[in-house]
């Protein structure tokens, strides 16, 4: 008995140690999807404050959204290179120092700059835990895929519940209370990740010419500057259209695709993309799924604000039953996968999005509580299957040493697909949601409807095994 005991004990402290890590990382994690959120229901308050108009009031989404999908890719190969407990630590401190000067901004300008910050020091957070998930798993003797339910189910929750928390914070305190909330959130996670998390392996010195070559900004820049081209011309197509934008994101979209193929060290590795089907696939359908849920997200806390009348607190309140439904059904998830397999539970998921994507209809006839309560109830369950599926079958399709880069990209997808989210709500909403708002909204459901659709049908299309078994080699291999 006396023999065992030693060994017990040492499994018990790794296996402690593991679930602080794992739920310090999940916490920093959960700030990226938190602070995409919680901006939902602070809109309204940011055109009084500053009188702005929606289409205005928008940027501070989209700067967010821009610099997450631009800052992902580079802070997971940042990630590879030096370290991701070393990216993560950086990360937060970042976060910190953006929670505490940004609600003293003087004007809009310096909040959406406050928040383009907020979105590359959070966007740290997913590729690093996702990297340390094969020695966490090694060191704590659990399965990845419950790690990376732990992780997603952060995630996932941070989006959720973001209405809630920022319509309490935003009713209380106002706007800038939703980026003072992130101050002991970082300081929390980095002070878990600093004590429990392994330790990086040593990095060799390196020039910081080196680094920026490495960092390819000519090619973020492309794809940035592509995005916010194009993304101007849809806004502006209902008014007087600005073809030379068009003409602008056409360009930079095509210099963007020669610079990926032919860099060194490309921002996103095209070339990666096209040899790994498997992978391509959950980037496009990862990027169809947020554009179909952001549509949803987004548009329902306008539509009940200004349409229904309700006010930023009790908006955040009605969307909680789809925090409560992510949070609670997102560990059944991870069971479904293990038990039925990840192609059958990404099917299920989907399906389920169509559903909830057609109940969104109801929002147009009434915006009862007890109505919106079930279609916020609704959105929740497919939301949380198909992310933490995404997430495993990015890991499944994704090659170890790739770890980092492919988990940022994975992020830039969620991002695409938010961006072109708010995008469909501007068109559509240009006028402001006044008394045509139910009609408006039906068109938006309408598009939201079909592409979950479409969405369905890739999910279908695709199939895990084909990578998961062959090394890249090409050599039978279980990961």
């Amino acid at each position: 008995m006396s023999d065992g005991t030693p060994a017990q004990s040492a499994s018990g402290q790794q296996h402690s140690r593991t679930g602080l890590a794992v739920a310090s990382l999940s916490l920093g994690t959960a700030l990226n999807p938190l602070n995409s959120s919680m901006i939902a229901v602070a809109l309204v308050d940011l055109q009084k404050t500053f009188a702005l108009g929606i289409a205005e009031a928008t940027w501070v989404i989209t700067a967010f959204y821009l610099a997450s999908a631009a800052g992902q890719p580079l802070m997971g190969r940042l990630g590879d290179r030096f370290g991701p407990r070393r990216l993560f630590m950086f990360g937060m401190v970042v976060v910190i120092v953006v929670a505490v000067l940004t609600p003293f901004a003087p004007s809009f300008a310096w909040v959406c700059v406050g928040r383009v910050v907020l979105a590359i020091g959070t966007a740290t957070a997913f590729p690093s835990a996702v990297a340390m998930v094969r020695p966490l798993s090694k060191a704590g003797s659990v399965s990845t895929p419950r790690l990376l339910g732990r992780i997603q189910i952060a995630n996932t929750a941070g989006a959720a519940v973001g209405p809630v928390v920022g319509g309490l914070l935003v009713s209380t305190l106002g706007w800038p209370a939703i980026f003072a909330i992130n101050l002991p959130l970082a300081i929390l996670a980095m002070i878990g990740v600093g004590l429990f998390a392994p330790k990086d392996a040593p990095r060799r010195a390196e020039r910081m010419r080196t680094l920026v070559v490495q960092s390819d900004i000519p090619g973020i820049a492309l794809f940035v500057g592509t995005l916010v081209a194009l993304l101007i011309f849809v806004l502006g197509l209902e008014s007087t259209p600005m073809w030379w934008l068009l003409a602008t994101a056409v360009v930079a979209g095509g210099l963007f695709v020669w610079r990926e193929l032919t860099a060194s060290v490309p921002f996103i590795d095209l070339r990666l993309l096209a040899a790994n089907r498997s992978l391509m696939m959950v980037y496009l359908c990862f990027a169809v799924f947020n554009l179909v849920y952001y549509t949803a997200f987004f548009g329902l806390p306008q539509l009940l604000q200004e349409h229904g009348g309700y006010n930023a607190g009790v908006t955040g309140l009605l969307m909680f039953p789809l925090a409560a439904v992510t949070i609670g059904l997102t560990p059944l998830g991870a069971r479904l996968i293990e038990r039925r397999g990840l192609r059958f539970t990404l099917i299920v998921g989907g399906l389920g999005l169509i559903v909830g994507a057609a109940l969104l209809t109801l929002a147009a006839v009434t915006v009862n509580p007890i109505a919106i309560l079930l279609i916020t109830a609704a959105m929740g369950a497919p939301y949380c299957i198909v992310s933490i599926a995404m997430s495993q079958a990015l890991y499944a399709s994704a090659r170890p040493q790739d770890a980092g880069v492919a988990a940022g990209i994975f992020q830039t997808s969620r991002y695409v697909g938010a961006i072109a989210a708010t995008t469909v709500l501007g068109v559509v909403f240009t006028s402001g949601t006044g008394p045509e708002a139910p009609t408006q909204w039906i068109v938006v459901i309408g598009i939201a409807t079909g592409l979950a659709i479409v969405h369905a049908v890739l999910l279908a299309s695709w199939h895990p095994r084909e990578y998961e078994e062959r090394d890249t080699a090409g050599n039978p291999t279980a990961r």
